[in-house]
């Protein structure tokens, strides 16, 4: 009995550090990034397909990383209050507190950008591809709008009005719009790419990505 229970205890360990082994990466790998530039969806056209990456511009050399490695940070200082505007409606009630990572960088946020500048002219039809937000999991609402310069909203995703939403964009572009979360929490967010290419008519679609978002209170 005493060797079974040698031999068993041995086979647990074994098992155990083999669980740590592979867990340990993973949680290792994951990068949180909470201020400055970054462009959270980043575009690329290789080897026939579309891939959406998170071009990390907050470190020394840029870095392309996995949008499954990367937990984004709203800090408290993102909160502000939604106007009293019935063009900001979308955002919840007037008064009521909404996360806003700005379109015009603040230097003591999180910068996200939206970019297909690795995407080379003639690829794709009318040289434009969509992003399309297909879910989103959260506490609360979650959208994405620029302002004009007399400061009327353009909303081009709006979780609360039915997905999925579409960001057409021309190809080697980049935009910055305001990421708006209307409770604190972790929000998940499915986002792909999809275009028509030139040469074939053929529709191509990336593999899905999650973007996740910490909101803190």
């Amino acid at each position: 009995m005493r060797a079974r229970m040698s031999t068993l205890t041995a086979v647990t360990a074994a098992m155990t550090a083999g669980v740590l082994a592979w867990a340990a990466p993973a949680q290792a790998s994951t990068v949180v990034l909470s201020q400055g530039h970054v462009d959270a969806v980043d575009v690329a056209f290789e080897n026939g397909a579309l891939e959406i990456s998170v071009h990390d511009e907050t470190v020394d050399p840029d870095v392309e990383r996995d949008p499954a490695d990367v937990v984004f940070v709203v800090k408290r200082e993102a909160a502000m209050t939604v106007p009293d505007d019935p063009r900001y409606a979308f955002l919840g009630a007037p008064g009521a507190t909404v996360h806003i990572l700005p379109e015009v960088q603040d230097e003591n946020l999180l910068w996200p950008g939206l970019a297909t500048e690795e995407v080379e002219a003639g690829v794709f039809a009318s040289d434009s591809i969509q992003v399309r937000v297909t879910r989103v999991m959260g506490p609360d609402g979650f959208s994405v709008f620029t302002t004009d310069p007399v400061g009327a909203p353009n909303v081009l995703v709006d979780s609360e009005d039915g997905l999925p939403d579409t960001i057409t964009r021309p190809v080697g572009s980049h935009l910055h719009a305001n990421w708006a979360f209307e409770k604190a929490g972790t929000y998940r967010i499915k986002i792909e790419a999809t275009g028509i290419l030139a040469a074939t008519g053929n529709r191509v679609t990336s593999e899905p990505a999650w973007l996740t978002f910490q909101v803190q209170r």
